[in-house]
Order: structure tokens, then sequence, then C-alpha cells
């Protein structure tokens, strides 16, 4: 039976992952992932695949302080409570995101450390920023990376690339693939399975350095083919519950 291996998770999109060994899923998904996001002066999305070395910056937030931390490759540290002052609207693939700017120290240190001026917000609603509102949640199977790491002539290709909130073992190939349309049990949570996720190119970007070094749409879609490049599925929740590592999934 399926069991989850890894929970990857940021409180900032397009930050480095952090990996809990158990979370709690809402109606919204985790209330804590993709919290935040940043922007250009302009008010676009500053992103990871515009910028790999997002990748490189690790956030932690705490929520009963409303405290968010941030730790930089080279070592310093930006914290401070989160202190938010002016609305902002962003578009998020053709739909709008509606968050508060916020002020302090965090979006200086972020802006010292990428050499251009950025600003952070925090959105009004959990679940909001993720690509897809929809679809809180996201899983892949370790097979299905392991077939994309035998078409690439790799030894493995790291899960990180994919920013999927739930690694499964236990599962053939992109067995996930046939979960869409149905609910599946994972750890005390119901989630229903609703499309694959079409992949952009944030994934050709190392998690370990920042750098694009892997031409993962083109790979994907040489044996997988279709007019999207797909490679895991999202889901919503439609019964909340907590989720561990070594949890089962099991479609319903």
């Amino acid at each position: 039976m399926p069991t989850v291996s890894r929970l990857s998770y940021t409180p900032v999109k397009g930050l480095a992952l952090v990996h809990p060994s158990e979370i709690f899923l809402s109606r919204e998904g985790l209330a804590e992932n993709r919290l935040f996001y940043v922007i250009a002066e302009d008010g676009r999305r500053y992103e990871l695949r515009r910028d790999g070395r997002l990748a490189l910056v690790r956030a932690s937030y705490e929520p009963e302080m409303d405290r968010l931390t941030l730790r930089f490759p080279e070592g310093t540290v930006a914290e401070a409570r989160v202190e938010v002052d002016g609305a902002v609207s962003t578009d998020f693939y053709g739909r709008l995101v509606t968050g508060r700017l916020v002020i302090g120290p965090l979006a200086e240190a972020l802006s010292t450390y990428l050499g251009r001026p950025v600003r952070l917000v925090k959105t009004d609603r959990p679940g909001t920023a993720l690509d897809s509102e929809r679809g809180t949640v996201s899983l892949v199977s370790e097979a299905s990376l392991s077939e994309l790491a035998r078409t690439a002539s790799l030894p493995g290709v790291d899960e990180r690339r994919f920013r999927m909130l739930i690694a499964l073992e236990g599962c053939r190939a992109h067995e996930e693939d046939e979960w869409v349309a149905r609910d599946a049990r994972v750890g005390e949570a119901v989630i229903r399975v609703l499309k694959r996720v079409v992949r952009c190119a944030a994934t050709t970007h190392s998690p370990d350095t920042g750098r694009r070094d892997l031409d993962t749409l083109r790979l994907i879609q040489s044996y997988r083919g279709g007019k999207d490049v797909e490679f895991g599925v999202e889901a919503q929740v439609v019964a909340p519950g907590r989720v561990a590592v070594g949890d089962h999934c099991e479609p319903l």
C-alpha cells in the first residue's frame, strides 16, 4: 500500500522547502504553506523560475507568534514579527490573490540578498498563493521520479524539484494519475484528486544550487507526451486531518 515518504512545504513561495514529520490539513490545505510570496517593484510575482537564488533561502514561521525567520545561505538571519501595511493584489495565472505588504527588516534583507528591491506579501487567506487555489494538496510518487531518472539516464531525480506537499512510496510509476476524480485517504485526512499538475521551468533548477541544470520539461514530455508537461497530481481536502510520514495513502 502507498505510504507517505516525505512532507515538504515552505512558508514563502519559492524559498527552500522544509520537511516536517507531520502536518495538519484543513479545508484550505496546510495553512502555513505558501502563506507569503515575493513580488518585484512592478508588482509582478518574483518566483523561483525567475531567480533560482530564492531556493537557497530557508524560511520558518511561527503562527502563534506571527513571526517569520529568513536564513540566508551566507549565514545571515532576519527575523521579525510580521507587520503589514497596505493592500496588494497580484496576478496568479489569471486570478487575483490579495494580501498585505510586510513592512520592516524581512523584505529589506531579501532585497539585499537578491541585489534588487523586492517586497514580501502575506496572503489574506491561506492556500491562495498556491499555483491552483482548489488544488491545495499535491502528491508525487517516488516511482514516478525513478521513471524520470531512468529516462534521463541519471541515478535519481530529487523530488524537491517538483515542490510537492506529499511524496509517496510503494506506488507504481505514475499510479497517482489513476486517482484523478477519486477520493483518497491519507493519514487521518480525505482528499479528492482533481487533476495532473502542469509543470513549469522552476523544476529545472537544482534545489541545492538554484541553478538550471536539468531539462525536466523536455525529459518528461519525451516519454509522457501530451500537449502539457504533467507530473504529479493536485487535490483538495474534503475531510481535514493529520498526515504524518509513514501514514498510508489509500484510494477510496
